[in-house]
């Protein structure tokens, strides 16, 4: 069934105005009665609430403590009701519909716009418009963009009545810290108040993402939160034994310290955003409605599809990274087959200094004794070896070598303590928003880059500082802060459209999609060790869209533990990046050279043609129970059936494996040529028998195998 042609808004009018959202097999529904704006329900196939007009079978409000839709706290009070229906309009293209409901609160002088954007996904992009109808500040404190009630259950309505805690599982990235990005695992779902808090009170390395799934009953619904501060999940699951009902409320919120904004008079002010979809199907099933949705709605700048999966090469700190060295891996990446070359953290250090590259953050000048003919010469090299030229830089912080230290201690915010962060730049100072700015619109401009990696090594706690207004109240900068980012890195997407956007966070600390919106691919991890690696590129998959994963080949301890093919097979199924294989004292072993250099070749050929648009397969989505099976394994496809690619690889202390595995991405009416990569064997096969699954072996612990498919009739 072709699902992706069809969106609207079906508005019914009223004392009880319903806007029923249909986008794809989705329906979501929102009710404004009493008040309130709750959800009306959610359905996977298609069905409004009212189908049988005299039966409606939404949801009954009363069945929860909070039901409404929108969890917005001023000056301490809730506004979630109290509220007065305005208006209520919807403006659709080709492309999207962009519906804006008007509510007036009656409890504080605040209006409130209700954004809906629906693209024919299953999912759809919720945020709100705040704004100040008073000549007094308003205090925010609870920012809860989407909330509300997600189903109720009869369980006398279904046959052999589980116990509660086997109804529901919650699917989420366990981890938060440092090189433990993408674990993701399910988890059953208790009768109670569960929260996933992301930064605040958390590390960075959480992406924010959530997986609800109804086990019994075949429902998934899954949301993302764009929004680089802290983020919180909320799954508040009323079970009722006794009876045999339960009732499961949801909340998707913006966290840090109250009040997290301080509203103006007049101002208005946009949320972050929250993207929430459901489906009747499995994991995947979620996943490509979800990054259906990503491609479509949210990164879709300009250009995006043609930069997406440059093949990137780069030194940096580990490196001594003299002129002579930095040519003589040119030519090595050049053999491999890169495209581009990246200067990284360092090129503003003085000679044998460059591993401390954070303390020179913010000279943003190349060190003239290190390049005494400026960066210019090896740009020029690059563009003579037919590559592009790409520099480094964390503009975000000062490192203690900068002039901007002393010169702007205002840009320095202060934590709860008082204390004054060292490094920090806060971007809620208008002053230190503009000076970055300038300064990387300087950058593109002077050193002709083609390419802008932005790292950001910050922890989490300096951006939850507080500022003070000057009638006194205390703002956690959080929200200002990074809407100011957001803002600069939009406006230079905006004057440099063809300079490709690369982002970093020390690793993973800002795959958000708030953040990915300027941004033509992430770096999703610095963990490039097997087998945490190969389970890292498979859970950040399930977030981002494979081609906007940037994963690393060789480099940053890569080669300490693995197989040379299970390195590279782990960025083939991504955005590639390359780092070297031999010093610059020693030529490439040609062995290895010959090997990579293939498989370049394959991906450029092969491959990369299908990614900005591919479905992607998770067989072994969970990280524990990919532990303890003995191998995790990543599969994309072109979505009319026409290749595909699966990668597998065996996890540690595993002995050669020997199993079949089902690729999902065939067309079974028609015929395929499979090619084994590790012997480069290749068979066809009818598509309805490849469904049934082929038989891969994989030789050792900490190895690989890559099979490929490609219709042939």
């Amino acid at each position: 069934m072709n699902n992706k042609s069809f969106f609207d808004v079906y508005y019914q009018p009223g004392d009880r105005p319903v806007f029923c959202y249909r986008s794809g097999l989705m329906i979501y529904e929102e009710v404004f009665a009493d008040g309130m704006l709750v959800p009306g329900g959610y359905n996977g196939a298609g069905y409004p609430q009212n189908v049988l007009t005299n039966c409606p079978s939404r949801l009954d409000s009363g069945r929860f403590a909070e039901p409404y839709a929108l969890d917005i706290e001023v000056n301490g009070a809730q506004i979630g009701f109290g509220l007065r229906f305005v208006d209520f309009t919807a403006e659709k293209t080709v492309d999207s519909l962009h519906a804006i409901l008007t509510l007036d609160s009656t409890v504080q002088p605040i209006r409130v716009f209700v954004h809906t954007i629906l693209d024919g996904t299953q999912m759809f992009t919720r945020w709100l418009t705040l704004e100040n109808r008073s000549d007094a500040p308003l205090n925010i404190s609870r920012m809860g963009i989407l909330s509300g009630g997600l189903e109720t259950i009869d369980r006398g309505q279904v046959s052999a009545p589980p116990t509660p805690e086997a109804f529901y599982s919650l699917g989420y990235f366990d981890d938060d810290e440092w090189g433990k990005e993408g674990d993701f695992s399910w988890h059953p779902l208790m009768p109670d108040t569960t929260v996933i808090d992301t930064r605040f009170g958390r590390d960075r390395y959480r992406h924010p993402l959530l997986f609800i799934r109804n086990t019994l009953l075949g429902r998934i619904w899954f949301c993302q939160i764009g929004w680089s501060g802290g983020c919180r999940f909320t799954a508040n699951y009323n079970a009722k034994p006794q009876n045999g009902h339960s009732a499961l409320a949801f909340r998707a919120e913006i966290t840090g310290y109250a009040p997290l904004l301080v509203l103006q008079p007049a101002e208005a002010f946009d949320t972050p955003e929250v993207y929430m979809g459901m489906v009747c199907g499995d994991l995947d099933d979620a996943v490509n409605e979800m990054h259906a949705h990503i491609r479509r709605s949210v990164l879709n700048m300009p250009e995006a599809d043609a930069s997406a999966c440059t093949v990137g090469c780069g030194m940096g700190a580990e490196h001594d990274m003299s002129v002579e060295t930095s040519k003589a891996f040119i030519d090595q990446f050049a053999e491999m087959g890169g495209e581009l070359f990246i200067i990284d953290a360092g090129w503003q250090n003085p000679p044998h200094k460059e591993m401390e590259w954070w303390a020179y953050n913010g000279i943003n000048q190349p060190n003239a004794e290190r390049y005494p003919n400026g960066l210019s010469e090896l740009s020029d090299y690059c563009h003579e070896k037919g590559m592009k030229f790409a520099l480094w830089i964390e503009i975000e912080r000062l490192g203690s070598h900068s002039p901007m230290v002393e010169a702007h201690p205002e840009w320095r915010a202060e934590n709860i303590r008082g204390n004054k962060d060292e490094w920090f730049l806060n971007f809620a100072d208008p002053g230190a928003a503009a000076w970055a700015e300038s300064e990387l619109a300087r950058m593109i401009e002077e050193y002709k880059l083609d390419l802008l990696r932005v790292d950001y090594n910050v922890g989490c706690g300096s951006y939850f500082g507080m500022m003070q207004h000057e009638n006194g109240q205390p703002e956690c900068i959080s929200v200002r802060h990074f809407t100011a980012v957001y803002n600069m890195y939009r406006n230079l997407k905006a004057r440099f459209p063809h300079v490709i956007f690369e982002n970093c966070a020390g690793g993973g600390g800002r795959t958000d999609l708030g953040q990915m919106k300027a941004f033509t691919h992430t770096w999703v991890s610095d963990w490039q060790k097997m087998p945490r690696s190969a389970l890292i590129t498979n859970g950040m998959t399930l977030a981002l869209p494979p081609e906007r994963v940037d994963r690393l080949f060789a480099g940053m301890g890569c080669h300490e533990y693995g197989s040379f093919d299970a390195h590279m097979r782990n960025v083939m199924l991504t955005h590639m990046s390359l780092n070297v294989i031999a010093p610059a004292a020693t030529y490439a072993n040609p062995v290895q050279m010959d090997f990579v250099r293939r498989s370049v070749a394959l991906y450029k050929s092969f491959i990369r043609p299908i990614l900005p648009h591919c479905k992607v397969f998770h067989p072994t989505a969970d990280a524990k129970e990919a532990l303890k099976k003995g191998y995790t394994a990543l599969e994309i496809a072109a979505p009319d059936g026409s290749r595909g690619a699966m990668a597998l690889f065996s996890m540690i202390g595993g002995k050669a494996l020997s199993l079949t595995t089902v690729l999902r991405g065939i067309d079974p009416s028609k015929t395929y040529r499979v090619t084994l990569d590790n012997s480069a064997a290749s068979f066809t096969m009818p598509g309805c028998e490849l469904l049934r699954g082929i038989a891969v072996s994989i030789p050792a612990a900490l190895s690989s195998e890559l099979v490929l498919y490609e219709a042939i009739g």
